[in-house]
């Protein structure tokens, strides 16, 4: 197999590309520096910037969690020859616990431990009630277009199901959501402070079916760490 040898700017080809700065006032040198200029963030780094500052530094210590994590990267696919692999299908998990038991905290990191674990991740994060409220019709938002792209997110964070008012609209909402998820196999992390039961209640059964089937439950210490750090 033949491999082809760098190529390098002939005297002509880097006279034209002097005259070209020069006539836009471009200084060479400054080019060159920039051409050698690291990165100014990593994955990591650019990750954080994106998430809530409280969960900038989370990480996924769960057993469940660090198991989905490794499922994920499993099922990743690269889009093309070379290119960075990215999350494409995969499980999903209901956590579930009391308030402050740590399931948003494992559900930022998770998403930490994918990028470390150098996978590319689409991703967003949203409460339910903050879902409904953006998704709610009113003039000038186009509600539909908001809920197809909050359902193609290759991974989704739901965060607080079923603390919201439950109404016919929401558990109408919430079903054409997890419908397409669980059509498409695409992975969704979902916290909850409810009992299967009250869920179900909440949900309906076309739901509470979808994701019994879709997620593994995750069962977190009834112990409310927030408070515990509180005390330290």
């Amino acid at each position: 197999m033949r491999t082809r040898e760098p190529q390098t700017l002939g005297e002509g080809a880097l006279d034209r590309v002097a005259r070209i700065l020069a006539a836009r006032r471009i200084d060479p040198a400054a080019v060159a520096a920039l051409s050698d200029e690291p990165a100014p963030y990593s994955a990591v780094e650019a990750l954080s910037a994106g998430m809530p500052p409280r969960y900038q530094g989370a990480m996924a210590e769960h057993p469940q969690v660090l198991a989905w994590v490794r499922e994920v990267t499993r099922q990743s696919i690269a889009p093309s020859i070379g290119a960075r692999r990215q999350v494409a299908t995969g499980p999903s998990l209901l956590m579930a616990g009391v308030v402050g038991a740590g399931k948003t905290h494992e559900s930022y990191g998770a998403v930490t431990a994918l990028v470390k674990a150098g996978i590319g991740v689409r991703w967003r994060a949203t409460t339910a009630a903050d879902l409904y409220a953006d998704l709610r019709p009113r003039q000038g938002v186009d509600s539909e277009r908001g809920l197809a792209a909050v359902s193609r997110v290759p991974l989704l964070i739901i965060d607080d199901l079923g603390a919201a008012k439950a109404t016919e609209w929401t558990e109408e909402v919430t079903y054409r959501l997890i419908n397409r998820r669980y059509n498409h196999l695409l992975p969704t992390l979902i916290t909850t402070n409810l009992a299967i039961k009250d869920l179900r209640a909440y949900l309906g059964d076309r739901v509470t079916s979808r994701l019994a089937q879709m997620t593994t439950r995750v069962e977190f210490e009834p112990v409310d760490r927030r408070r515990l750090q509180r005390a330290a």
